[in-house]
């Protein structure tokens, strides 16, 4: 493996055209040894078999996407959610890797309350976190950008995630900092800073800012180097937190879909020493 792709990890969604048996070739071919995994197609080819193709390629998996969704009002649904992420913690486990990302979750329909939401996150937490430590899964609380708070997830900032995981110990939760998600927030760069300090950056992951946002605006994640995120700035900020782990490159993108992943991991592979390392 190149030195400059030392700390490259491709997220699986980033490619998410090729099967797992083709993204394990594909990694081989271009130097890549690091990816981050999502549990649909992971479950769908078998968590055990999954994880034996991704040992048997040389592959470290860096992150499981995702668990969460922790917001229901429900007391049926609550107990579900729970019960998917404990298997969630399973799941990472079983694939060697020691951190899940986790998505909060929207308002429950008919609520407004952003802040009783992220109090259900917690509450939801304090059950969770005690398990995720004692299978050796670091639960990584990821903050989306603001135009996600009514759907997907009521955790909008950097602060807010480590106000949720500050109340737990290092080892049990952390946040996931993903510039698609932060680039915009000017107290980011404090919280990267808070977080490194408490050992709480558990994943990184980059995605660029194009616009105009497509329709629906989930898949609008651009190719690094192709908007208005200065990618280098921010790895030195984490770098400068103290933070040494993998990277992970997360693109949602419908058009890069289109075309042949394994070129698509190629460029992507070449845009992160272009612009993150180099």
């Amino acid at each position: 493996m190149s030195t400059d792709l030392a700390r490259f990890s491709v997220n699986q969604m980033t490619v998410r055209q090729l099967s797992l048996p083709e993204l394990a070739d594909a990694c081989r071919a271009s130097g890549v040894g690091q990816v981050g995994l999502w549990r649909e197609p992971v479950r769908a080819y078998g968590v055990e078999a999954a994880a034996k193709l991704v040992r048997d390629a040389g592959l470290t998996v860096t992150t499981l996407c995702r668990g969460g969704f922790l917001t229901a009002l429900d007391p049926g649904e609550r107990a579900a959610a729970l019960a998917d992420n404990r298997r969630a913690v399973d799941e990472a486990a079983a694939l060697g890797t020691d951190t899940l990302v986790l998505v909060s979750g929207g308002l429950p329909p008919g609520s407004k309350d952003l802040r009783a939401a992220r109090e259900r996150v917690a509450d939801a937490l304090a059950e969770l976190a005690p398990y995720a430590g004692d299978h050796g899964v670091r639960l990584a609380i990821e903050p989306l950008h603001p135009m996600f708070a009514a759907d997907r997830c009521v955790v909008s900032t950097l602060g807010q995630a480590l106000d949720l995981a500050e109340r737990f110990p290092a080892h049990q939760v952390g946040v996931t900092v993903d510039t698609y998600h932060v680039w915009w927030d000017d107290r980011a760069p404090a919280e990267i800073a808070r977080a490194g300090a408490a050992g709480r950056i558990h994943a990184v992951q980059l995605a660029d800012w194009t616009t105009p946002l497509p329709e629906g605006v989930l898949n609008g994640r651009g190719q690094l180097g192709d908007g208005a995120i200065d990618m280098r700035q921010w790895k030195n900020l984490v770098d400068s937190a103290g933070y040494t782990g993998p990277i992970e490159v997360e693109l949602f993108n419908e058009r890069l879909w289109t075309r042949d992943g394994r070129e698509v991991l190629a460029r992507t592979a070449e845009r992160f020493v272009e612009h993150v390392i180099r």
